[in-house]
């Protein structure tokens, strides 16, 4: 799923991290053993998604550092970098599989229509006991298809409210909202000073997030606790119904429907929007900004229809690896091995403000003021969909949900769900 954890804006490219009689990766499997002592060179395809804001801390930097690396302490295996801007990737990986030039190790989007293809290792098999037991556990559910876990996390995020204190004073307002009443009372007081009350992301970048934080508020979601499918639950219509009262006040950004997140998280970060939905990557785009000091603004609870959510939406990007050669399994254990360490954790989590996905990255962590907010909120945390059809449904949630502003949220509902249920 493109859960959108970052969304990055710098177009990723293919670069080689090859040496002197490195082969070709078919060459490279053609015999002997991806051990960093004797035997055969191999070389392995990654595809990650791009974290980053530019060409400056462009995630595709990153990964050449993590290949370097391991190429230092494997000298026979060769790891070739690729990354894909988040906007571009589902479509991207997708064209790959369908030409079917798979990747060796994927790391972005976990697709359980993959696993259900057979074309995925399972995590057990690319992965030491170690490193698949040092996994967060709260996310295998999420990776897992048919009883077997695929997707590993690699990457995780959890949402709060980010409101700006100082709007709030100019509005007379004391204190944060808990419930959507609140929300929309404090939207027209920021309103009045010129400034957009709340935005309201429900353009194709990650509709499907701001809707279930605002379904989860009224008791919905996207499945039951048996798996079955609620998208048109008449908690989630009256959500929707809610949220178009707003936009129909005049409280939000005009035209939710076609307004992406980054866009207006760049909005709050210059100080135009008084509340919106956020994870840690808002935190580096509101420091880029330069409009607004950390004291400037707060992140609190998510509010629901009648109090502060107890649970939130947890995001994890993945790692998957693709059955492209048995010869090349072992190189690709050593591989993840080598880069889920906890330096490589913490590098990529401080350099884009996200959160670790092993419980020894976390801990290392948890006494971190900008961090241990959002790590708290993780074990309540509530995943996408694992179904197979899932990457359907977000789409048409992508490109439809917004119209459930001013149209019959309802019919909107139902055709998405329909979709689901012919899916599963």
């Amino acid at each position: 799923m493109k859960r959108s954890i970052a969304a990055g804006v710098a177009v990723g490219a293919a670069v080689l991290l090859a040496v002197s009689a490195c082969s070709s990766s078919k060459k490279g499997t053609g015999g002997g053993s991806a051990s960093s002592g004797g035997g055969g060179a191999v070389t392995l395809s990654f595809v990650g998604a791009d974290y980053g804001t530019g060409p400056a801390n462009s995630t595709q930097k990153y990964w050449e550092g993590i290949a370097s690396d391991f190429k230092a302490a494997n000298p026979n295996i060769t790891v070739n970098v690729q990354t894909i801007n988040w906007n571009d990737f589902d479509n991207k990986v997708k064209t790959m599989v369908q030409n079917k030039q798979y990747p060796d190790v994927m790391e972005g989007d976990y697709f359980p229509d993959y696993a259900q293809s057979g074309l995925l290792y399972s995590a057990k098999d690319v992965t030491s006991p170690n490193t698949f037991s040092n996994l967060l556990s709260v996310f295998a559910k999420l990776n897992t298809y048919n009883g077997t876990q695929y997707g590993m996390p690699f990457t995780t995020s959890a949402r709060t409210l980010f409101y700006n204190k100082k709007l709030f004073q100019q509005a007379g307002i004391s204190s944060p909202p808990q419930t959507w009443d609140d929300v929309k009372a404090d939207a027209a007081k920021v309103k009045a000073l010129g400034k957009v009350g709340f935005g309201m992301p429900l353009g194709s970048e990650e509709a499907q997030a701001e809707a279930l934080l605002w379904f989860l508020g009224n008791g919905g979601g996207y499945q039951d606790d048996n798996g079955d499918w609620t998208i048109n639950s008449s908690q989630n219509a009256e959500a929707l119904q809610f949220m178009a009262g707003m936009v129909k006040d005049g409280v939000t950004e005009p035209n939710p429907g076609t307004k992406n997140r980054t866009d207006l998280w760049k909005q709050f970060a210059q100080g135009q929007i008084g509340m919106i939905n956020g994870s840690p990557a808002l935190i580096p785009i509101i420091q880029e900004g330069g409009k607004l000091q950390a004291s400037d603004w707060a992140s609190v609870p998510i509010p629901g229809k009648s109090g502060p959510l107890d649970k939130t939406l947890g995001v994890c990007d993945n790692v998957s690896v693709f059955k492209t050669d048995t010869k090349k399994q072992d190189a690709v254990k050593k591989f993840l091995d080598f880069f889920y360490q906890d330096k490589y954790q913490v590098q990529f989590d401080k350099e884009y403000d996200l959160l670790p996905a092993t419980n020894s990255a976390i801990k290392s962590l948890s006494s971190d003021t900008t961090f241990a907010p959002f790590l708290k909120a993780l074990p309540n945390s509530v995943q996408y969909p694992n179904a197979p059809i899932w990457s359907t449904v977000k789409t048409q949630i992508q490109q439809q949900l917004g119209l459930a502003m001013t149209q019959d949220p309802q019919k909107i509902l139902d055709n998405i769900q329909q979709t689901a249920k012919k899916g599963s």
